[in-house]
């Protein structure tokens, strides 16, 4: 019997997002369950493991519940990056996880990274990779010493999408695109491993990003469907955006934002993490550390919702009384990777109220990722007057025209927000051969939505602006790294 639909699911860092999509790419349902983050102590950022598969069981429940999925054909499953588990050998979580914007690690990649150098580094994975605080080895580094019992008893580390396909089906994998920084196209980088005792044994076994790791288990929503390991969010999301192309970009507007441009050409430029070739597609891709958190931040701070927040935007009409903005809340990562950067508005005064404090980062979440473009850019050797662009910080039309107008470009929006989640479902298709290929895919399930141009009458405000907001950071930067 031919499947009639699929379903994705991504373990995001705010929310398990998961959509019900038909073979032609309709969206049929949409679930989303918060995940809370929890901070026992300055630079540590955790969650609960559980909590992941009560947001995934919870969506295929209710899929199931008001859906007719008796010719379901895959689930795909994507995932926050550089966020860790350690479990033991029957998949139980140890300690909890240590997510992408924990900086507790800082310590042990400074450690590592100066035990090889740039040059060793680059020479062994084919192409610079920053080595930080989020970084796997680092993690193990620092388990190793501070809880070296924990340690001993960890049997594998796991991504959130590769602990979820674990509890799923009882498989163990994970793919080469999310192992970048420890891996080559023929697999992990043995003498790198070699850095830290027992990382090899831990590190899941690799496999495609449309490999089908396993079936539900019985008693679960959904039992006996295929479950596709699928890969990491900004991956996912670059198909779910429709990005497959040489010279497209993607822009993803989430917890953090994510630029990427795919190209074949590559110019080695710090802070850009070059994923290996898949299907003849290259990603260059820079990931800030801070988009939709710092928004998040200033609606919780001013009481407001989100949706509110972006009300409060679109009511500044005053640009000249706007103040900077570095949304360095915990740090940076590209184009910079500054664990000991920090927010700061420069430029308040007495007339300042929530209007221009909500304009003020929202502008400055655009500037941290016009600087990520620009060394993405760069690296791929493209200039791009376009991108597509998904995630929750791309549904507020104020928030879009300041990113079109802040980085000089057009950004069409596409119809499913959900980008990772829609690309771990055409990962699926691809695995149950649905579709032949990614390509196939992008042209089936992806659609725009709206598209925003650039003001040219703000051309000028925003390239002066940005070159403050660099010039910021420098002035800073000493400051900063003395805390």
């Amino acid at each position: 019997m031919a499947s009639d639909c699929l379903i994705g699911i991504d373990i995001g860092t705010s929310a398990v997002k998961a959509i019900l999509i038909d073979s032609a790419g309709r969206r049929l349902a949409g679930f989303t369950q918060p995940v809370p983050i929890s901070r026992p102590l300055p630079g540590c950022a955790e969650q609960d493991p559980a909590d992941w598969m009560t947001g995934l069981v919870g969506a295929l429940t209710e899929f199931t519940s008001r859906h007719d999925l008796s010719r379901l054909g895959a689930i795909g499953i994507s995932s926050q990056a550089n966020t860790h588990v350690f479990v033991d050998s029957g998949g139980n979580a140890l300690v909890p996880a240590i997510t992408w914007q924990d900086t507790r690690c800082a310590p042990d990649a400074a450690e590592l990274a100066g035990q090889i150098g740039a040059a060793q580094s680059a020479a062994w994975l084919g192409r610079p990779v920053p080595i930080d605080a989020s970084h796997a080895l680092s993690r193990m580094t620092h388990m190793a010493r501070v809880h070296p019992d924990i340690y001993a008893t960890a049997r594998y580390i796991l991504l959130p999408k590769d602990y979820c396909v674990m509890q799923l089906t009882g498989a163990v994998v994970s793919d080469a695109i999310s192992a970048v920084r420890l891996a080559r196209p023929g697999g992990y980088v043995d003498e790198f491993l070699e850095l830290v005792p027992r990382s090899r044994e831990l590190l899941p076994p690799l496999a495609g990003l449309e490999h089908i790791a396993g079936r539900v288990r019985a008693g679960m929503p959904c039992a006996g469907t295929p479950v596709v390991g699928g890969t990491m969010d900004a991956w996912a999301g670059m198909v779910g955006s429709g990005v497959v192309g040489h010279g497209d970009m993607m822009y993803q507007s989430g917890t953090s934002e994510i630029v990427g441009i795919i190209s074949t050409e590559e110019k080695p430029t710090p802070g850009v993490v070059v994923f290996p070739p898949y299907q003849d597609i290259v990603l260059h891709a820079a990931p800030t550390q801070s988009g939709g958190a710092a928004l998040l931040w200033l609606s919780e701070i001013l009481g407001k919702s989100l949706d509110q927040l972006s009300v409060l935007t679109a009511q500044c009409d005053r640009l000249e009384a706007v103040p900077l903005f570095l949304p360095h809340l915990q740090g940076e990562r590209a184009p910079i990777w500054d664990t000991t950067s920090r927010g700061v508005f420069a430029r308040i005064n007495s007339q300042t109220g929530a209007p221009e404090m909500a304009r003020s980062v929202a502008e400055g979440v655009a500037f941290s990722a016009r600087w990520a473009l620009e060394a993405v850019q760069s690296s791929s050797g493209q200039v791009v007057s376009q991108a597509n662009i998904t995630g929750g910080g791309a549904k507020s039309d104020i928030w879009c025209q300041i990113r079109a107008d802040a980085l000089g470009i057009v950004l069409q929006r596409m119809r499913v927000p959900e980008a990772a989640a829609l690309g771990a479902a055409m990962l699926a298709g691809v695995g149950i051969q649905m579709v032949g290929s990614l390509r196939d895919a992008a042209e089936r399930f992806v659609r725009p939505e709206r598209t925003f141009e650039p003001t040219t009458a703000y051309r000028g405000y925003y390239d002066e602006k940005f070159a403050h907001f660099t010039a910021l950071y420098e002035t800073l930067r000493p400051f900063n790294a003395r805390y």
